[in-house]
């Protein structure tokens, strides 16, 4: 599935969904209520709550600095077992530095949840 390529530039004339609207868990949202977002952009607003509702591979563009960690984030925390010790998500990424900011940005989103563990895997650090 293609979500919509978003820019800068569109506009949106209807209000922006609250995160409290999409289903997400309490400890979730008072982890991201603490962060100060209120309110989800656009590729948020489209990506989680399709996220949260299939099993489908999911393709979402949008530009740098639009909220993509959280939009595919939410919803792997929400999914996430967390009696299951198991690796249950993999995110990859091209460079270290944007592996420790997901991987931060995750451990923010998630601080609320009892159980889940973030690490973030690249070359030259101890796991």
């Amino acid at each position: 599935m293609l979500l919509k390529q978003w820019s800068d530039r569109e506009k949106r004339t209807n209000n922006m969904k609250k995160f409290s609207e999409m289903g997400l868990r309490d400890p979730i949202l008072m982890a991201i209520d603490d962060l100060g977002f209120l309110e989800s952009t656009p590729i948020q607003e489209i990506a989680i709550p399709r996220i949260l509702e299939t099993q489908q591979d999911i393709i979402a563009l949008a530009q740098t600095g639009t909220g993509k960690t959280a939009a595919y984030g939410l919803p792997i925390i929400q999914n996430t077992v967390e009696t299951d010790r198991h690796v249950q998500s993999l995110i990859l990424s091209p460079t270290r530095e944007l592996c420790i900011q997901i991987s931060n940005d995750l451990k923010s989103f998630s601080k609320y949840t009892e159980g889940l563990k973030v690490v973030p895997v690249y070359g030259g650090a101890p796991i």
